[in-house]
């Protein structure tokens, strides 16, 4: 099968994939294995928040609402800060659990206002006529380039 390169797929699929890990970070027993999830967790959302900073949120600048792309930059920076901090702390901190609780219901928000919601940010972007198969190729490529370093050099604290 070829790659779907719409972008609004591509983010629906990472959106899915944590989805799937918040799920399995819910049901695991063991600090270990929380331990391990919830940073794989935090290693998808920051490769998904800088192709989306980098590459999807400013093609859309100008084109859809801009209080919806102000919101979600918002949003990430709210993320940012909890995924650096769960991946600082580590599981003997008594708050670890209650922050990756906080960083799931932060990133349904999110997914909702992208996608879910009446007129969400994916429909507009459609609506504008935007190419989403240019940008979801460039997407691609940056999330490869970003998932190569955090197998091998790791990646750097999520910024803002």
């Amino acid at each position: 099968m070829p790659n779907d390169t719409d972008a609004t797929h591509i983010l629906a699929a990472d959106h899915r994939a944590v989805e799937a890990l918040f799920e399995e970070f819910e049901k695991a027993s063991g600090s270990d294995r929380k331990a391990k999830i919830a940073e794989k967790i935090c290693t998808e959302l920051k490769i998904h928040a800088q192709i989306e900073e980098e590459v999807f949120y400013p093609a859309l600048k100008g084109k859809i609402d801009d209080d919806l792309l102000k919101e979600a930059y918002v949003e990430h920076d709210g993320a940012k800060v909890l995924i650096n901090d769960i991946l600082a702390s580590g599981p003997g901190d008594e708050y670890f659990e209650a922050k990756v609780t906080v960083l799931s219901e932060e990133i349904k928000h999110h997914v909702k206002e992208e996608e879910k919601q009446h007129d969400n940010m994916f429909q507009q972007a459609r609506a504008a006529e935007v190419d989403l198969d240019a940008l979801g190729e460039q997407m691609l490529a940056r999330k490869e380039e970003l998932k190569r370093q955090a197998e091998t050099a790791g990646l750097p604290q999520a910024g803002s």
